[in-house]
């Protein structure tokens, strides 16, 4: 498989390490924006690139990844259920989940974790580090494999009622089913009920995402403390939060989780632990608004 050639404007280290994120499609990631400016940031040697693999080559292509000349990478859509059944072992997040984003060699094997968890709670935790007070409630809007692991991370930091509101209440019981008592199902007609008195909203759907349906909903009914995440990062400012921000609710972007989930790969394929800065951010956003 041909690799990335690296764009001209953006000179890297001689590769020593090489990661990458696979995926299909993967060529408009941004994960190589974010892992080529920590490798410039601290002077580490190493790139990483994208590996666009169709779904019938991706066992082969994960299983051979040392072999293709990769100490490790991400997955990405479609590939996060499969990874899960090929690697050697899981974390406890990717065992909970069912799903990897995150590979790496430990011992000559190869281990998956999933990190989108941990770039939720990190993105949450610095843009609003006192958002765990009073929050005996939490809505989840969508069923999906990011709310499935949103569920997973605010059961693990002892939120007690987690309710998931989905078109397909199906979908949300099937979350219930698997996660116990402490989520309730709901379909999107009950929403307002649901969000009376509620302090944290996070929505995992791709509604309001460019080129999607908007979100259209009233956040009346939410407490006046409340904080509204939405995972969606594209547009930065969703019409979601722009409501929240405008009845002066605390609000979260979706760019941040993007970027702390890539913090733990980084650590074990380069050897150093990354910050998230400002100035990150700011590249990211500059992307976007290039795009």
């Amino acid at each position: 498989m041909p690799r990335q050639t690296p764009s001209p404007e953006r000179p890297y280290h001689h590769a020593a390490s090489l990661a990458c994120v696979i995926g299909w499609p993967a060529k408009h990631s941004r994960s190589p924006l974010i892992h080529r400016y920590w490798l410039e940031r601290y002077g580490l040697p190493g790139d990483y690139e994208i590996a666009e693999v169709s779904p019938e080559d991706f066992d082969p292509f994960l299983l051979n990844l040392r072999e293709n000349g990769y100490v490790g990478g991400n997955v990405t859509v479609p590939h996060k259920v499969a990874a899960a059944r090929i690697v050697r072992d899981l974390d406890e997040t990717a065992a909970a989940l069912g799903a990897v984003n995150t590979v790496w060699y430990e011992n000559g094997d190869l281990i998956g974790a999933n990190t989108d968890v941990y770039g939720f709670l990190a993105n949450l935790d610095a843009a609003v580090p006192d958002w765990q007070a009073g929050v005996d409630r939490a809505v989840v809007l969508g069923a999906g494999g990011a709310a499935r692991g949103i569920v997973h991370g605010l059961m693990s930091r002892g939120v007690d009622r987690i309710d998931v509101i989905n078109r397909t209440v199906e979908k949300a019981e099937a979350l219930r089913g698997d996660f116990g008592n402490r989520v309730a199902a709901f379909s999107m007609d009950t929403l307002p009920a649901r969000l009376a008195g509620a302090r944290l909203l996070v929505n995992t759907t791709s509604l309001g995402m460019v080129g999607a349906s908007p979100l259209d909903i009233d956040l009346t009914p939410l407490a006046d403390d409340a904080v509204v995440s939405d995972i969606v990062y594209v547009p930065l400012r969703t019409a979601l939060l722009k409501q929240a921000g405008d009845r002066g609710l605390r609000t979260v972007d979706g760019l941040g989780m993007l970027l702390h989930q890539a913090v733990p790969g980084f650590e074990k394929w380069f050897g150093r632990r990354p910050e998230v800065t400002d100035d990150l951010r700011a590249l990211i956003i500059a992307d976007i608004e290039a795009a």
